[in-house]
């Protein structure tokens, strides 16, 4: 990585002694996976969960505000079951604190970094991962080279704090998932028609989920109930029995 601009070295100084007042943080170097709680998902993971140690990419499944929503939702649950202060840090400052609340991940528990393009938002992460007191580190870019994605693999491997990444469309004809990357995982994410109810009314959302790529392990995907106020997944019940799904449906061109 080349040397900070003055700005972006402003930027850093500024977030270092913001995360050195942060009381509430989780332990440096803690490590394990973090399961999703639903046997199903965690039975196709290497590890029976997320690596915590470990840098993992999402992407909606199209350029559409729902699915990319739903993708933002997912991350907010991931990052909401784990305790401590979570850094966000995005080049486009749109993102809305009740939804992230919704699902389990409230405003006391986050500490926002909007950063001017993606070399910053990069760069933020990797500052974060390597202080190693943080929960989690999520960052949300359009591009992200294999040289950036393997040094945050590596500070999250080190310092032992998960890494999130989202990863957004340019260009709907531009796959997010399509460059190369040393994620530990690749997930995409499309909303499904809601759950059923008795009466009028919206049940609660569902998502086609999919486990696009993953370090030794199968690509999988599943139709799931998305993430409750504790940031947890179910799988509707008239899924639960089905025959396992043929993996090679999941999207194997993000490699």
């Amino acid at each position: 990585m080349s040397n900070p601009s003055p700005i972006r070295a402003d930027r850093l100084a500024a977030l270092r002694a913001e995360v050195r007042g942060i009381e509430d943080m989780g332990g440096r170097g803690s490590a394990g996976v973090l399961p999703f709680g639903v046997a199903e998902i965690d039975a196709r993971l290497a590890g029976g969960g997320l690596a915590v140690a470990a840098l993992h990419e999402i992407a909606a499944s199209s350029a559409g505000l729902w699915d990319e929503a739903a993708a933002l939702t997912f991350i907010a649950g991931i990052a909401a079951r784990r305790p401590g202060t979570v850094l966000w840090t995005f080049a486009r400052a749109d993102l809305f604190a009740p939804g992230l609340a919704a699902a389990g991940l409230t405003p006391d528990r986050v500490l926002y970094a909007e950063a001017g393009s993606d070399p910053d938002v990069l760069a933020v992460m990797e500052e974060g991962l390597r202080h190693g007191g943080l929960a989690a580190v999520v960052g949300e870019v359009v591009r992200a080279p294999m040289a950036s994605t393997r040094r945050l693999q590596l500070a999250a491997e080190t310092c032992g704090t998960l890494a999130l990444m989202l990863r957004r469309w340019r260009k709907p004809a531009e796959d997010p998932l399509a460059e190369p990357s040393a994620a530990m995982t690749r997930w995409r994410l499309a909303v499904a028609p809601s759950t059923p109810l008795p009466v009028a009314g919206i049940g609660r959302a569902r998502w086609r989920l999919i486990l696009a790529r993953q370090r030794g392990g199968d690509t999988h995907e599943w139709i799931v109930e998305g993430t409750d106020d504790t940031g947890r997944l179910a799988l509707p019940a008239e899924f639960r029995d089905r025959p396992a799904a043929d993996p090679g449906r999941a999207d194997r061109a993000a490699a």
